[in-house]
């Protein structure tokens, strides 16, 4: 592999830094989206199992946020709810809207960077092809005025302009594959905060006007 960076020049030095960052973010990703950290599958239930009778300690509102995603979620109407308990179910549903627009926005921390890897990768490998055409033909022109060409310095330009193609589609495609993947991802699970939320909200309303 060494050989091979070697051998396309310096312009393939800018697509290996874009493959490490694309590695860099799919591994934080990866760790970040986990449904652990976002939405636990029994939080809801235990949510709404606490404020069955009544507004819960600040102490089990804040254990609530820190858990997760979702928690933070739930924890956003739920701090309103404690200042204000008479407070009507439209404020509640906007507490818990603007928690969940920074919670949706954290979780697609990365990926706009992602994107713009899948995006750029296969321009610079265009680059690093012109460049190499470029010394194809300027070993052409130096070949003509001294007579002969010069086969090694063709050969190189052709292998710049192979390589940098080559290597320019290899982090592309990944890139992108992943960035569709990550966005799905986070999608369902706005999707999921979004039903959670609602559900959540709905109780405390309800228990509200026992």
């Amino acid at each position: 592999m060494l050989s091979i960076i070697q051998a396309a020049g310096w312009p393939i030095w800018p697509l290996v830094l874009c493959s490490v960052l694309a590695l860099a973010i799919a591994i934080e990703r990866a760790v970040s989206l986990r449904a652990v950290k976002v939405a636990p599958a029994t939080l809801l239930d235990e949510a709404i199992a606490v404020t069955r009778n009544g507004p819960p300690t600040p102490e089990v509102v804040e254990q609530l946020e820190k858990s997760s995603a979702l928690g933070e979620v739930l924890a956003g109407p739920l701090r309103a709810w404690r200042a204000n308990p008479k407070m009507s179910l439209e404020d509640l549903h906007a507490a818990a809207e603007v928690t969940g627009r920074v919670v949706a926005h954290r979780l697609e921390r990365y990926l706009s960077a992602l994107a713009t890897i899948a995006s750029a990768a296969p321009l610079l490998g265009l680059l690093g092809t012109v460049i190499g055409m470029i010394e194809i033909f300027g070993s052409q022109g130096t070949g003509a005025v001294a007579g002969a060409t010069n086969p090694l310095q063709l050969a190189h330009g052709i292998s710049v302009a192979l390589y940098n193609t080559a290597f320019g589609l290899i982090v592309a495609i990944p890139s992108l594959i992943l960035w569709r993947y990550f966005r799905a991802r986070v999608d369902e699970y706005v999707l999921t905060l979004e039903v959670a939320a609602d559900r959540f909200v709905r109780h405390l309303d309800t228990w509200r006007k026992l």
